[in-house]
């Protein structure tokens, strides 16, 4: 029997993802805020963030073996939403995948960090992912598995649309001191199976291998995109010289190697 799969926010761009990859090898059931999914009407569900007492009565009805978290909203309600969640599978043996962020990290540009790296956030973002990751962990232990990721792209993400909409421009800005790391929703979503199916825990940092400033991977982008003469307008991150870094670094060795890739390779999945 193939065991249960939650996904929470299975509508957006990295839920989808998650969704058709998994749907071969879980009993996928999945949430969403406005649009319907691709599952059964039977396995999809309307969810607020705010709607608490509905997703706790999830968890009791489906009792699913794994949750993953790709939840968006404000920050305090989404705090409050996985707090509730936590509490509500600590009478469960299920594992929670949280996707969090480089953003953990932004309060330190000074080097790409890695698992073993304590977070140091400044953006309110990124101090909400820290809070929310540990405690997660807190009332979990290492059945929240926490999962950072950076950038993420797709053939039908907002970031590709925007790269496209400023090759008809002609023109698109470009970071030349911001040095990071990339993934696709795709390769992201083969990358959890695995951790899953493996039953893998801990933290992991997903993305590419190596890293690229950001001028030069949107540069290499739009070459492959197209032949059209782009002007590349270069800016500074924060109108300073150094070199911000921004990367997430990985000093595990757990996922095999046709799941792990450069961001040339990325790039080719993506045109």
């Amino acid at each position: 029997m193939m065991k249960k799969l939650l996904i929470l926010g299975a509508s957006g761009l990295v839920g989808k993802a998650l969704v058709k990859e998994c749907k071969d090898s879980f009993d996928v059931y999945g949430t969403y805020a406005t649009r319907p999914i691709d599952l059964p009407q039977e396995k999809q569900f309307q969810l607020e963030i705010s709607d608490v007492d509905q997703m706790k009565d999830m968890v009791k009805t489906i009792r699913p073996d794994a949750i993953i978290s790709c939840l968006r909203g404000e920050f305090d309600q989404q705090l409050e939403f996985h707090r509730e969640l936590a509490k509500e599978m600590q009478h469960t043996e299920s594992t929670l995948y949280y996707f969090s962020t480089a953003n953990v990290f932004d309060g330190d540009f000074t080097k790409h960090h890695t698992e073993e790296d304590s977070p140091i956030a400044e953006s309110p973002y990124g101090k909400f992912k820290k809070e929310c990751e540990n405690l997660l962990r807190e009332l979990l232990q290492e059945r929240a598995v926490t999962i950072r990721i950076p950038q993420i792209w797709g053939k039908n993400s907002p970031r590709l649309d925007q790269i496209k909409s400023g090759i008809v421009g002609g023109s698109i800005d470009v970071y030349s001191n911001l040095e990071c790391n990339h993934l696709t929703d795709e390769l992201l979503a083969k990358q959890l199976t695995y951790i899953i199916l493996h039953h893998l825990k801990g933290v992991f940092h997903l993305g590419a291998v190596d890293m690229m400033t950001q001028s030069q991977f949107v540069e290499e982008l739009v070459g492959n995109l197209t032949n059209k003469d782009v002007t590349f307008h270069d800016c500074l991150l924060e109108d300073k010289p150094e070199t911000f870094h921004f990367g997430l670094k990985s000093i595990r060795k757990d996922l095999p190697e046709c799941l792990v890739k450069t961001n040339r390779a990325l790039i080719r999945d993506l045109v």
